[in-house]
Protein backbone atom coordinates (compact mmCIF):
# COMPACT_ATOMS: atom_id res chain seq x y z
CA UNK A 1 0.00 0.00 0.00
CA UNK A 2 1.45 3.49 -0.85
CA UNK A 3 0.27 6.88 -0.84
CA UNK A 4 -0.60 6.84 -4.53
CA UNK A 5 -3.36 4.86 -3.67
CA UNK A 6 -6.85 6.34 -4.37
CA UNK A 7 -8.90 7.11 -1.21
CA UNK A 8 -12.40 5.22 -1.16
CA UNK A 9 -15.05 5.38 0.34
CA UNK A 10 -17.24 2.77 1.42
CA UNK A 11 -20.73 2.15 3.09
CA UNK A 12 -21.30 -1.34 4.90
CA UNK A 13 -25.32 -1.69 5.32
CA UNK A 14 -26.10 -4.19 7.90
CA UNK A 15 -29.24 -5.09 10.09
CA UNK A 16 -28.23 -2.99 12.99
CA UNK A 17 -26.05 -0.05 11.99
CA UNK A 18 -24.46 1.15 8.96
CA UNK A 19 -20.89 1.57 9.46
CA UNK A 20 -18.52 4.38 6.66
CA UNK A 21 -15.27 3.87 5.70
CA UNK A 22 -12.93 6.01 4.44
CA UNK A 23 -9.85 4.43 3.69
CA UNK A 24 -6.97 4.04 1.35
CA UNK A 25 -6.25 0.43 0.34
CA UNK A 26 -6.60 -1.66 3.53
CA UNK A 27 -5.87 1.56 5.70
CA UNK A 28 -8.85 3.71 7.17
CA UNK A 29 -8.74 7.38 7.64
CA UNK A 30 -11.78 7.72 8.92
CA UNK A 31 -14.80 5.33 10.26
CA UNK A 32 -18.29 6.31 11.37
CA UNK A 33 -21.19 4.70 12.92
CA UNK A 34 -24.85 5.31 12.53
CA UNK A 35 -27.34 2.99 13.97
CA UNK A 36 -29.97 1.29 11.22
CA UNK A 37 -33.79 2.63 11.48
CA UNK A 38 -35.67 3.30 9.04
CA UNK A 39 -34.11 3.85 5.30
CA UNK A 40 -34.95 7.35 5.12
CA UNK A 41 -33.21 8.33 8.09
CA UNK A 42 -30.25 5.73 7.68
CA UNK A 43 -29.24 6.23 4.54
CA UNK A 44 -29.95 10.10 4.63
CA UNK A 45 -27.58 10.21 7.65
CA UNK A 46 -25.12 8.34 5.94
CA UNK A 47 -25.14 10.59 2.45
CA UNK A 48 -24.61 13.44 4.63
CA UNK A 49 -21.24 12.62 5.95
CA UNK A 50 -20.33 10.93 2.45
CA UNK A 51 -21.23 14.33 1.01
CA UNK A 52 -18.68 15.98 4.42
CA UNK A 53 -16.11 13.48 3.42
CA UNK A 54 -15.96 14.16 -0.45
CA UNK A 55 -16.28 17.87 0.70
CA UNK A 56 -13.26 17.53 3.34
CA UNK A 57 -11.04 15.16 1.22
CA UNK A 58 -12.70 13.85 -2.25
CA UNK A 59 -12.60 10.46 -2.77
CA UNK A 60 -12.27 8.72 -5.46
CA UNK A 61 -15.08 6.14 -5.74
CA UNK A 62 -17.65 4.35 -3.49
CA UNK A 63 -18.48 1.08 -2.57
CA UNK A 64 -21.97 -0.03 -1.10
CA UNK A 65 -22.17 -3.41 0.52
CA UNK A 66 -25.16 -3.98 1.73
CA UNK A 67 -27.61 -7.08 3.34
CA UNK A 68 -30.22 -8.17 0.69
CA UNK A 69 -31.84 -9.26 -1.78
CA UNK A 70 -30.99 -7.19 -3.76
CA UNK A 71 -30.69 -6.08 -7.67
CA UNK A 72 -27.16 -6.19 -8.55
CA UNK A 73 -28.04 -6.08 -13.16
CA UNK A 74 -26.50 -3.14 -13.69
CA UNK A 75 -28.87 -2.86 -16.88
CA UNK A 76 -32.36 -3.72 -14.79
CA UNK A 77 -33.96 -0.44 -14.05
CA UNK A 78 -34.21 -1.40 -10.07
CA UNK A 79 -30.12 -1.69 -10.06
CA UNK A 80 -29.44 -1.27 -6.38
CA UNK A 81 -32.39 -1.51 -5.23
CA UNK A 82 -33.68 -4.03 -2.41
CA UNK A 83 -36.54 -6.77 -3.16
CA UNK A 84 -38.49 -8.29 -0.52
CA UNK A 85 -37.11 -7.80 3.16
CA UNK A 86 -38.57 -8.86 6.38
CA UNK A 87 -37.00 -6.11 7.70
CA UNK A 88 -39.83 -3.51 8.23
CA UNK A 89 -39.82 -0.31 6.12
CA UNK A 90 -37.03 -1.76 3.70
CA UNK A 91 -38.59 -3.32 0.54
CA UNK A 92 -38.40 -2.52 -2.85
CA UNK A 93 -36.25 0.98 -1.40
CA UNK A 94 -33.36 1.92 -3.70
CA UNK A 95 -30.56 2.45 -1.47
CA UNK A 96 -27.95 2.56 -4.04
CA UNK A 97 -29.84 6.24 -5.14
CA UNK A 98 -30.29 7.27 -1.45
CA UNK A 99 -26.42 7.35 -0.89
CA UNK A 100 -24.92 8.28 -4.01
CA UNK A 101 -27.46 11.08 -5.50
CA UNK A 102 -25.32 14.37 -5.56
CA UNK A 103 -22.03 12.71 -4.87
CA UNK A 104 -20.75 12.71 -8.77
CA UNK A 105 -17.96 9.80 -8.85
CA UNK A 106 -18.04 6.05 -9.64
CA UNK A 107 -19.96 3.68 -7.75
CA UNK A 108 -20.94 0.38 -7.59
CA UNK A 109 -23.12 -1.99 -5.16
CA UNK A 110 -22.80 -5.36 -4.01
CA UNK A 111 -24.05 -7.87 -0.97
CA UNK A 112 -22.53 -7.30 2.04
CA UNK A 113 -21.11 -11.07 2.10
CA UNK A 114 -19.88 -10.71 -1.85
CA UNK A 115 -17.87 -7.60 -0.40
CA UNK A 116 -16.33 -9.40 2.43
CA UNK A 117 -15.27 -12.15 0.45
CA UNK A 118 -13.70 -9.57 -2.26
CA UNK A 119 -11.80 -7.50 0.56
CA UNK A 120 -10.64 -11.06 2.41
CA UNK A 121 -9.14 -12.35 -1.46
CA UNK A 122 -7.27 -8.24 -1.81
CA UNK A 123 -5.87 -8.45 2.00
CA UNK A 124 -7.51 -11.36 4.10
CA UNK A 125 -7.06 -15.41 4.42
CA UNK A 126 -8.46 -15.73 0.97
CA UNK A 127 -5.49 -14.53 -0.67
CA UNK A 128 -4.23 -16.41 -3.52
CA UNK A 129 -7.78 -18.37 -3.98
CA UNK A 130 -9.74 -17.43 -6.86
CA UNK A 131 -12.33 -19.44 -5.86
CA UNK A 132 -13.80 -18.63 -1.95
CA UNK A 133 -17.00 -18.72 -0.13
CA UNK A 134 -17.28 -16.11 2.62
CA UNK A 135 -20.19 -17.48 5.04
CA UNK A 136 -21.55 -14.66 7.48
CA UNK A 137 -23.07 -16.64 11.35
CA UNK A 138 -24.64 -13.22 12.69
CA UNK A 139 -27.37 -11.45 12.82
CA UNK A 140 -28.79 -13.70 9.63
CA UNK A 141 -26.47 -16.26 7.68
CA UNK A 142 -25.69 -15.15 3.92
CA UNK A 143 -22.85 -16.39 1.87
CA UNK A 144 -20.64 -14.44 -0.29
CA UNK A 145 -19.06 -16.64 -3.52
CA UNK A 146 -16.42 -15.99 -5.78
CA UNK A 147 -15.44 -17.38 -9.06
CA UNK A 148 -12.23 -16.42 -10.76
CA UNK A 149 -12.02 -13.75 -8.17
CA UNK A 150 -15.45 -12.74 -9.35
CA UNK A 151 -18.54 -12.54 -7.13
CA UNK A 152 -21.37 -14.50 -8.46
CA UNK A 153 -24.68 -13.14 -10.00
CA UNK A 154 -27.54 -14.23 -11.95
CA UNK A 155 -31.17 -13.80 -11.72
CA UNK A 156 -30.42 -12.62 -8.18
CA UNK A 157 -26.97 -13.45 -6.32
CA UNK A 158 -26.02 -16.73 -3.54
CA UNK A 159 -28.97 -16.53 -1.01
CA UNK A 160 -26.47 -19.73 1.08
CA UNK A 161 -28.27 -18.99 4.20
CA UNK A 162 -31.23 -20.14 3.51
CA UNK A 163 -30.54 -23.57 1.91
CA UNK A 164 -32.77 -26.06 3.85
CA UNK A 165 -30.26 -28.78 4.42
CA UNK A 166 -30.34 -32.27 7.02
CA UNK A 167 -30.95 -32.14 10.34
CA UNK A 168 -29.28 -33.43 13.50
CA UNK A 169 -30.95 -37.10 14.87
CA UNK A 170 -33.03 -35.66 17.59
CA UNK A 171 -33.27 -31.89 16.56
CA UNK A 172 -36.94 -30.68 16.68
CA UNK A 173 -36.59 -26.79 16.55
CA UNK A 174 -38.48 -25.50 14.25
CA UNK A 175 -36.41 -22.76 12.92
CA UNK A 176 -36.93 -19.24 12.75
CA UNK A 177 -36.92 -17.78 9.24
CA UNK A 178 -40.28 -16.37 8.18
CA UNK A 179 -39.66 -17.59 4.85
CA UNK A 180 -38.46 -21.19 5.03
CA UNK A 181 -38.66 -21.82 8.74
CA UNK A 182 -35.89 -24.58 9.68
CA UNK A 183 -32.98 -23.23 6.92
CA UNK A 184 -29.65 -22.58 7.83
CA UNK A 185 -30.32 -18.65 9.18
CA UNK A 186 -33.69 -20.43 11.37
CA UNK A 187 -31.26 -22.52 12.34
CA UNK A 188 -27.56 -21.26 13.40
CA UNK A 189 -28.54 -16.58 13.14
CA UNK A 190 -28.38 -15.00 16.35
CA UNK A 191 -31.92 -14.52 16.28
CA UNK A 192 -32.68 -18.52 15.77
CA UNK A 193 -30.11 -19.15 18.58
CA UNK A 194 -31.56 -16.91 21.05
CA UNK A 195 -34.96 -19.08 19.96
CA UNK A 196 -33.07 -22.12 20.11
CA UNK A 197 -31.70 -21.48 23.51
CA UNK A 198 -34.47 -19.59 24.93
CA UNK A 199 -32.30 -17.25 26.33
CA UNK A 200 -29.01 -15.33 25.22
CA UNK A 201 -26.58 -16.90 23.60
CA UNK A 202 -23.78 -15.27 25.09
CA UNK A 203 -25.06 -16.21 28.93
CA UNK A 204 -24.04 -20.28 27.83
CA UNK A 205 -20.97 -21.75 27.97
CA UNK A 206 -18.95 -23.57 24.92
CA UNK A 207 -19.41 -26.22 26.65
CA UNK A 208 -23.18 -26.90 26.66
CA UNK A 209 -24.48 -29.82 24.45
CA UNK A 210 -26.28 -27.61 22.23
CA UNK A 211 -23.68 -26.06 20.54
CA UNK A 212 -23.18 -29.72 18.99
CA UNK A 213 -26.57 -29.25 16.99
CA UNK A 214 -25.40 -25.76 15.71
CA UNK A 215 -22.51 -27.42 14.70
CA UNK A 216 -23.48 -29.70 13.00
CA UNK A 217 -25.93 -27.73 10.96
CA UNK A 218 -22.77 -25.10 10.52
CA UNK A 219 -20.97 -28.29 8.91
CA UNK A 220 -23.91 -29.18 6.76
CA UNK A 221 -23.68 -25.59 5.25
CA UNK A 222 -20.16 -26.13 4.63
CA UNK A 223 -19.89 -29.86 3.27
CA UNK A 224 -23.08 -28.74 0.72
CA UNK A 225 -20.96 -25.36 -0.28
CA UNK A 226 -18.20 -27.26 -1.46
CA UNK A 227 -19.83 -30.25 -3.20
CA UNK A 228 -21.66 -27.69 -5.45
CA UNK A 229 -19.19 -24.72 -5.97
CA UNK A 230 -15.72 -26.65 -5.56
CA UNK A 231 -14.52 -23.49 -3.75
CA UNK A 232 -10.85 -23.98 -2.71
CA UNK A 233 -11.38 -22.12 0.49
CA UNK A 234 -14.94 -21.70 3.00
CA UNK A 235 -14.47 -18.35 5.22
CA UNK A 236 -16.47 -18.14 8.47
CA UNK A 237 -16.88 -15.13 10.10
CA UNK A 238 -19.84 -12.96 11.22
CA UNK A 239 -20.09 -12.20 15.43
CA UNK A 240 -21.59 -15.76 16.06
CA UNK A 241 -18.38 -17.20 15.06
CA UNK A 242 -16.34 -14.55 16.43
CA UNK A 243 -17.90 -14.95 19.31
CA UNK A 244 -18.16 -18.73 19.69
CA UNK A 245 -14.58 -19.67 17.85
CA UNK A 246 -15.36 -23.13 19.25
CA UNK A 247 -17.91 -24.09 16.41
CA UNK A 248 -15.09 -23.92 13.47
CA UNK A 249 -13.50 -27.19 15.30
CA UNK A 250 -16.41 -28.91 16.19
CA UNK A 251 -17.69 -27.90 12.21
CA UNK A 252 -14.42 -29.09 10.92
CA UNK A 253 -14.90 -33.18 11.81
CA UNK A 254 -18.18 -33.08 10.77
CA UNK A 255 -17.45 -31.39 7.47
CA UNK A 256 -15.53 -34.37 7.02
CA UNK A 257 -18.14 -36.86 8.02
CA UNK A 258 -20.36 -35.28 5.31
CA UNK A 259 -18.00 -35.08 2.61
CA UNK A 260 -17.55 -38.74 2.90
CA UNK A 261 -14.19 -39.16 1.60
CA UNK A 262 -15.49 -37.78 -2.16
CA UNK A 263 -13.57 -34.75 -2.15
CA UNK A 264 -9.80 -35.43 -2.75
CA UNK A 265 -8.65 -32.11 -1.47
CA UNK A 266 -10.73 -31.67 1.80
CA UNK A 267 -8.90 -34.72 4.18
CA UNK A 268 -7.43 -34.52 7.74
CA UNK A 269 -4.38 -32.95 6.25
CA UNK A 270 -6.34 -30.09 4.79
CA UNK A 271 -9.25 -29.06 6.28
CA UNK A 272 -7.76 -26.61 8.55
CA UNK A 273 -6.69 -24.87 5.41
CA UNK A 274 -10.18 -25.02 3.63
CA UNK A 275 -12.19 -24.50 6.31
CA UNK A 276 -11.15 -21.48 8.40
CA UNK A 277 -12.16 -18.31 10.13
CA UNK A 278 -11.96 -15.25 7.95
CA UNK A 279 -8.71 -12.82 8.24
CA UNK A 280 -10.10 -9.97 8.88
CA UNK A 281 -12.47 -10.43 11.75
CA UNK A 282 -14.62 -7.39 12.31
CA UNK A 283 -13.09 -5.34 9.55
CA UNK A 284 -14.40 -7.74 6.96
CA UNK A 285 -17.83 -5.78 6.33
CA UNK A 286 -15.91 -2.24 6.45
CA UNK A 287 -13.63 -2.81 3.97
CA UNK A 288 -15.66 -5.07 1.88
CA UNK A 289 -16.98 -2.27 0.99
CA UNK A 290 -13.57 -0.92 0.22
CA UNK A 291 -13.09 -3.45 -2.13
CA UNK A 292 -16.34 -2.91 -4.07
CA UNK A 293 -15.53 0.94 -4.62
CA UNK A 294 -11.96 -0.26 -5.80
CA UNK A 295 -14.51 -2.80 -8.26
CA UNK A 296 -16.10 0.79 -9.22
CA UNK A 297 -12.72 2.29 -10.39
CA UNK A 298 -11.40 -0.56 -12.03
CA UNK A 299 -14.31 -0.94 -14.25
CA UNK A 300 -14.13 2.73 -15.58
CA UNK A 301 -10.10 1.97 -16.11
CA UNK A 302 -11.15 -1.03 -18.48
CA UNK A 303 -13.63 0.72 -20.10
CA UNK A 304 -11.65 3.62 -20.95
Amino acid sequence: MTSEEPVVAGVELGGTKAVLVLARGAEVIEQHTIPTTSPEETLGKSRAQLLQWMNDQPFAALGIAAFGPLDLDPGSPGFGKLFTTPKPGWANFDVAKALTSGLGCPWTIETDVNAAALAELRWGAAQGCGDVCYVTVGTGVGGGLLVNGQAVHGAMHPEIGHLRLRRAPGDDFAGTCPFHGDCTEGLISGTALRARFGRDPASLSDADPRWQLVASDLAELVAAILLMTSVQRVLLGGTVMLSRPHLLSGARGAVLERVGGYLPKVNSGSVEQVVRMAGLGTQAGPLGAIAVGRCALAAIATNS
